[in-house]
């Protein structure tokens, strides 16, 4: 084969590979609108609000016969919506593993979770249990879908490329979510303009996000490449695969050891998107519109802020830069336990603290794992990683729920949540992840 033959496939496979990465970045563009618009700004506070419609005189709801106070609903169901990921996600990641067959299982997430957030269209009057029904398969396919899409990051970029590559898909799906939501804030804004009551207009921005996360999906299906398959034992059902993984896992204790310091601390950011909004309306005394129109500064500056920090890393090391966001995403919280009610220029503030620190900080961690993982077994252990990303952590909203179920006061329960992100620190400060990288089989980069 002649030297030119031999460039002409390395330009064609250099060529395939960034195509691949363009696809790539659209899933985040696609997903990322359910993220912000349905979990983050409007889901919290109308799901509360049609469990309040639902509740008996004491402010309870009764699911299952089981008593909750109907404050605390939401958070509930994104903590049963993870359990539900937790049993579905090592399977799905092994089979994608096992087959090499990651694309049509990304799909059927992805139209999975679009359907269902679709179907909250039909979430009006007293239908708490249809939305939390709803709320559940979304965010379990969500997990799914965004398990099997990070693990396509060791597969598309070589390990110099990962931290900036990352932090552009992260960019990408910031830029999605501020798009989508200045449409959202002017449907909502001017409801009475489009024939639309309120209750109304929440629904349509619900289902519309549905319909994007679905129609952009179909680009990364068509651009990203099944890779071949990993000759390995058959997958085993449910739970008995978690126990697998997990025993696997045990092999490269510093890996395992890093992914508990990100399930620590991406808990408690993951909390505060999911809950946020809530505590702007019900704690606050927010309304609607100052909510999307903070949230949308949150994505502006993550956009900025994913960038940012993928830059720092670069000088720095992605560990080094990962600690810095912890101690301001600390800084930040505790801001927000002294935030006076009905002042939104101060709760703007706050939100420009989180989009700083928000892009950076996950999308430094989703590349600092990719080099912690044994080549051939990304779906399997991004499985593991996806358990605490994008809203689907279960203890943070659990505490959440119970701190405001016993106290009464949001202030507590966001409060409460600076725990993660103290022992987030701790934990990930005494990784020595260069030798991480090298115990996993992978090359060692020049700066992580």
């Amino acid at each position: 084969m002649g030297t030119d033959t031999v460039r002409a496939q390395a330009a064609d496979e250099a060529a395939g590979l960034r195509r691949e990465q363009r696809g790539w970045y659209i899933y985040d563009w696609a997903c990322s609108v359910y993220s912000t618009s349905v979990l983050t700004v409007f889901l919290g506070p109308y799901l509360t609000a049609v469990a309040e419609k639902a509740a008996d005189a004491d402010g309870y709801v009764h699911p299952l016969g089981i008593p909750v106070r109907a404050g605390s609903f939401f958070a509930y169901t994104v903590s049963l919506s993870v359990i539900l990921a937790v049993v579905v996600m090592p399977l799905v990641g092994s089979a994608a593993d096992r087959t090499g067959r990651k694309k049509p299982l990304l799909g059927a997430a992805a139209y999975t979770g679009a359907a269902a957030t679709t179907g909250m269209f039909f979430l009006d009057g007293d239908r708490y249990l249809l939305g939390g029904a709803l709320l559940v398969v979304a965010n379990a396919a969500q997990s799914v879908g965004m398990m099997l899409y990070n693990s396509y990051l060791p597969q598309i970029a070589p390990p110099e490329e990962r931290d900036a590559i990352s932090s552009r898909g992260w960019a990408f799906g910031y830029a999605a979510g501020s798009l989508v939501l200045v449409a959202n804030l002017v449907l909502y804004s001017a409801h009475d303009s489009f024939g639309l009551s309120e209750t109304a207009a929440v629904r349509v921005c619900l289902a519309s996000a549905g319909l994007w996360w679905g129609a952009f999906t179909l680009v990364p299906l068509r651009r990203l490449r099944d890779r071949h398959a990993r000759v390995e034992r058959a997958t085993a059902p449910g739970l008995r695969q978690l126990v697998e993984t997990a025993r696997d896992m045990r092999r490269y204790p510093l890996t395992l050891a890093f992914l508990l310091a990100y399930l620590v601390y991406n808990d408690g950011i993951q909390t505060v998107i999911s809950q946020a909004s809530v505590y702007g309306s019900q704690e606050l005394g927010l309304g609607q519109s100052t909510l999307i129109a903070a949230v949308l500064l949150v994505q502006v500056l993550a956009v900025a802020g994913a960038l940012t920090m993928g830059r720092l890393a670069r000088t720095h090391g992605a560990k080094r830069t990962i600690l810095g966001s912890l101690v301001a995403w600390t800084v930040t919280l505790a801001a927000g336990y002294f935030l006076p009610a009905g002042a939104p220029v101060w709760f703007f503030v706050l939100a420009s603290g989180i989009g700083l620190v928000l892009g950076g900080s996950q999308a430094l961690s989703r590349s600092l794992f990719s080099h912690l993982v044994p080549p051939g077994k990304e779906a399997e252990y991004f499985s593991a990683y996806e358990m605490s990303d994008r809203g689907m952590s279960w203890l943070g909203p659990l505490l959440f729920g119970v701190t405001y179920q016993l106290t009464g006061s949001y202030r507590s329960a966001i409060i409460s949540l600076v725990a993660f992100f103290v022992i987030g620190f701790a934990l990930l400060a005494r990784v020595p992840v260069r030798r991480a990288i090298g115990e996993a089989g992978n090359p060692v980069p020049e700066r992580i």
